[in-house]
């Protein structure tokens, strides 16, 4: 994106107003009462854990039976459960909300994966490449990106827009 200087810019997502732990407080409540209800709906057992978080409401279904979750726990459906919920939040509060939902432990499966892919990256930087590029994924899942590879000691930067947004990393 292009602003009224000419000077290219990474970052396209819109600016949101910090909300308070009341109002992210809030969200998860909304979101449990929400997830509460497909649950039932779906004859699903699991219990809901609310947290707050990095300016975010974090809600995770828990399971003690790990196969009643499984399917749920699919990083496709927890995406797409995420973001509907996101929907009910919003329709209910009036506000946007960047809420994260986890279930059965599928946020940490995923940070592994994550892992694994920087690791990846980082050989292919060993072996010569000036930048290894990465596949378009969410913006949490971007953030999670850039906190790893600045563990690592290298520099990661956003690139694209929409579903196409993608993170390059470099040596620093």
């Amino acid at each position: 994106m292009t602003d009224t200087s000419g000077n290219t810019s990474t970052d396209t997502a819109p600016e949101r107003a910090v909300s308070t732990v009341e109002q992210l407080e809030e969200e998860g409540d909304v979101a449990a009462d929400y997830l509460e209800g497909l649950l039932d709906i779906s004859d699903i057992d699991g219990d809901l854990a609310l947290d707050v978080r990095g300016g975010r409401a974090y809600v995770s279904v828990e399971a003690d039976e790990s196969d009643s979750l499984r399917l749920l726990a699919d990083p496709d459906t927890v995406q797409a459960l995420q973001e509907l919920t996101r929907i009910a939040v919003q329709t209910k509060t009036g506000r946007f909300s960047r809420l994260i939902l986890d279930v059965g432990g599928s946020r940490d499966t995923r940070q592994r994966e994550l892992e694994v892919l920087v690791d990846r990256a980082i050989a292919r930087l060993d072996e010569g490449g000036s930048q290894a590029s990465l596949p378009a994924m969410s913006s949490y899942e971007r953030k999670l990106i850039h906190d790893i590879v600045a563990e690592k000691g290298f520099v990661s930067e956003s690139y694209g827009d929409g579903a196409d947004r993608h993170t390059v990393i470099r040596r620093s």
